[in-house]
């Protein structure tokens, strides 16, 4: 059976095939290029490290992959898009002449970096600023790539300072859709338009307050955007606040994460642990959770058996 509750089936158009989830999210493997990301910066030093990665993911079950060449995590400083083109177009080069069979998506918020990263073979622009640079949106209509675009209350260097929010879900709901609508109405297919709540960007977390569970727990509120939804929880920091774990030993709670996601209707998770995430799925698209309320509400009533 299909995992989820959206109305909105992912069918992406990409200029060689077409991307579409069925029976559970895609799982989008997460290749930072980067020697600061929280996560997993400094990891792929060089070009054949980041592509033999690439394809270890790949057989792991991977349906995409995603490349970044500019940690955004919280605090991080911006480079420029010389930096990273360097980091990031090497990568796409070696793919396309080792014949890498998977979507791939460049993770950047720079106009500049998509535009050289489409001409290299990229797929899809996976924007954190939600097309914040004035040029993204020409960069899109030029190569009909799709687009993730994510809610991200400031920016990374500053966004975990002091976020505040009336009702995060519809705050988060408002940001998106303006985003989208002033992306519909530069030309840019509806079609094409991927929404992320941005898990762990901007939002308030411990003292009482955790707006990435809420906009999880109530993730099936934002299908009424009308497009296919991406979650990115893995290793985040929430985690790690509800848990105590520190970032490499996250993995557990990010497949909680992630099987909330699918269960509440996601197309897509953004994940570091590829090979646990598919079996996480695969395990979880074959139960009909209908039939676990005939255990609480059915004909068996479990007494407590006292000694």
């Amino acid at each position: 059976m299909a995992l989820g509750l959206s109305p909105v089936p992912l069918r992406l158009r990409l200029h060689d095939r077409v991307l579409v989830a069925t029976d559970r999210p895609l799982v989008m493997g997460v290749l930072n290029v980067t020697p600061d990301s929280f996560s997993d910066g400094g990891r792929h030093p060089t070009a054949e490290s980041a592509v033999a990665r690439a394809f270890h993911m790949a057989k792991e079950g991977a349906d995409l992959i995603d490349i970044g060449g500019e940690s955004t995590r919280p605090g991080a400083e911006p480079v420029t898009v010389e930096e990273e083109t360097r980091r990031v177009l090497p990568i796409l080069e070696r793919l396309l002449e080792a014949g890498f069979s998977l979507p791939v998506s460049v993770d950047t918020r720079h106009a500049a970096t998509a535009r050289l990263a489409l001409d290299r073979g990229a797929h899809i622009v996976n924007d954190v600023s939600a097309l914040s640079d004035p040029g993204m949106v020409s960069v899109l209509l030029d190569s009909g790539a799709p687009a993730v675009l994510m809610h991200m209350q400031g920016e990374p260097r500053t966004m975990q300072a002091e976020p505040a929010y009336r009702d995060v879900v519809e705050e988060v709901m408002e940001g998106l859709a303006e985003k989208r609508d002033a992306a519909v109405e530069a030309g840019v297919s509806p079609g094409a338009i991927v929404l992320d709540p941005g898990l762990g960007f901007g939002k308030r977390t411990g003292g009482g307050a955790e707006d990435n569970c809420v906009l999880l727990s109530r993730l099936p509120r934002l299908h009424a955007l009308g497009h296919p939804l991406l979650v990115g929880a893995s290793r985040k920091r929430f985690i790690g606040n509800l848990t105590g774990a520190p970032v490499e030993s996250r993995m557990p709670g990010s497949l909680a994460a992630a099987l909330a996601a699918a269960w509440a209707g996601a197309a897509i998770v953004r994940v570091h642990d590829v090979a646990e995430t598919v079996q996480a799925l695969s395990v979880a698209a074959a139960l009909d959770p209908s039939d676990w309320s005939t255990r609480w509400h059915g004909d068996h009533d479990p007494q407590v058996q006292k000694p």
